[in-house]
């Protein structure tokens, strides 16, 4: 009777741990590599205590519990509550970049890869280089104003 319970929690945690995989951390992580290995190794397990027939009889209900419980979780909806449902509709300094004109110099406030932070008229605004690098408090100046992008250039002394 051990035996069969060391079987049968090794698959279901395999289980489990496809299923989080599937649901909480997508792609193919640990999580899913360790839930395969944990019911690989419990369906293995059976065959080495029980033989072939029942090692047959175990894989396939593994599976069929496997994959019926993951469409079953789907088609409930019982991850619906773990679904994002909002949608982000503002853009970066929407509505922001009207009071900045060209020629103007500010501080860079991060490093600019070419995408940081950067200071005109104390208050801070996303910025892009042309590709340049440029470190944290270096002078800057606005080239180009787009609707929602600032293109900035060091000011070299």
């Amino acid at each position: 009777m051990t035996d069969w319970i060391i079987i049968i929690s090794l698959i279901l945690g395999g289980i489990g741990l496809i299923i989080i995989e599937i649901i909480f951390v997508p792609g193919t992580t640990i999580v899913g590599i360790g839930g395969f290995l944990l019911s690989g190794y419990g369906i293995y397990h059976s065959y080495e205590l029980y033989g072939s027939g029942t090692g047959h009889t175990v894989l396939a209900v593994s599976l069929i519990t496997g994959v019926g419980l993951v469409v079953y979780s789907f088609k409930a909806g019982h991850w619906e509550r773990f679904a994002l449902k909002q949608t982000m509709e503002g853009k970066v300094n929407e509505g922001l970049t009207s009071q900045l004109t060209v020629g103007m110099t500010g501080v860079a406030k991060s490093t600019l890869r070419p995408v940081g932070k950067a200071e005109f008229d104390n208050k801070e605004y996303e910025v892009t280089t042309l590709g340049d690098y440029v470190d944290a408090s270096t002078q800057v100046e606005i080239i180009k104003v787009d609707s929602t992008r600032v293109y900035v250039k060091p000011i070299i002394n």
